[in-house]
């Protein structure tokens, strides 16, 4: 993938980070009135929760900004491991605000039974902020996962379930609400630990492919195979082993052994090792870091 190829694809994030920012803004404007007016703790919730999303929006602008300045004598690697480490901040911070939603919703089911308060009432409006709530953020979640998947941007991919934990957290205030209307006193808070739950699962979850990510682990099966077949598809490899991966940010190291014939020179093998690396850069989606380990086929170089 080529420097001006990476250049769009951030363009492309920051696009559509910027529109949920503003999407997040407002929304978390709108609920957190609304659900104060209203006395929806739920929807105030869901309010505090859309306005976390500003927080991720940032830390994947940062982290797509500081990740993709070009390698230098200190990170000759590059800077791909702080798109990374934006991630696990994301993750962080679904875990925390979900962690802060249970808690809050416990105290206030807690302080109901006290005060032996069953009377409660609750607006039709909390019902229809949460709906147009629902509608904006599964949009802004499928938008911005389609640009992850494509950039293959794990902050931006993070990012979109935060958006879709956002829209399941506006059902479950919707679900609440009906509960609250039809008797149930409890229904508002239980709908807020019910979101509190889903956006902690979320996060341990984003949080995981961090920790792998960390630790070196090897690309998914799907990049190893395509890797392999463009190994595969160079008649004048006659085997390859010791095949290595990882990831770092977007990018894709990879280190390999190929054999080839020994009669070749060094200027014919290095050909050999060029055109790979060039199908490697060409036909992966995802930048890629190739060195390759020239080997003669003799049988004692064989694995």
């Amino acid at each position: 993938m080529t420097d001006e190829r990476l250049q769009e694809d951030n363009v492309s994030i920051r696009r559509v980070t910027w529109l949920g920012m503003a999407g997040n803004t407002l929304l978390a404007i709108l609920k957190i009135l609304v659900g104060l007016l209203a006395g929806s703790m739920g929807l105030v919730a869901d309010g505090i929760h859309s306005l976390s999303d500003c927080l991720t929006d940032i830390a994947v602008i940062m982290g797509v900004y500081l990740g993709s300045k070009k390698p230098d004598p200190e990170h000759p690697y590059g800077h791909g491991r702080l798109e990374t480490f934006s991630t696990a901040f994301i993750a962080i911070i679904l875990i925390v605000v979900g962690c802060g939603m249970i808690y809050k919703a416990s105290m206030a089911i807690a302080r109901m039974h006290d005060t032996a308060e069953q009377a409660v009432t609750i607006s039709s409006a909390v019902i229809w902020v949460a709906l147009l709530s629902v509608l904006v953020k599964e949009g802004l979640y499928q938008w911005t996962r389609i640009v992850a998947v494509k950039t293959n941007s794990s902050a931006l991919y993070a990012n979109a379930w935060h958006h879709r934990s956002d829209a399941l957290s506006s059902i479950a205030v919707v679900i609440g609400a009906l509960a609250v209307k039809f008797g149930y006193p409890h229904g508002d808070q239980l709908a807020a630990i019910v979101v509190g739950l889903m956006i902690i699962l979320v996060g341990v979850k984003v949080f995981g492919g961090c920790l792998h990510e960390f630790s070196e682990r090897a690309v998914d099966e799907k990049t190893v195979r395509k890797i392999e077949t463009i190994l595969e598809s160079e008649d004048r490899i006659r085997q390859w082993h010791r095949l290595r991966t990882r990831s770092l940010g977007r990018e894709i190291f990879i280190d390999l052994h190929i054999l080839v014939d020994p009669q070749l020179n060094i200027t014919e093998a290095h050909a050999i090792s060029d055109k790979l690396e060039q199908d490697l850069h060409s036909q992966m989606t995802r930048p890629v870091n190739v060195i390759v380990h020239v080997e003669p086929d003799l049988p004692k170089m064989r694995q």
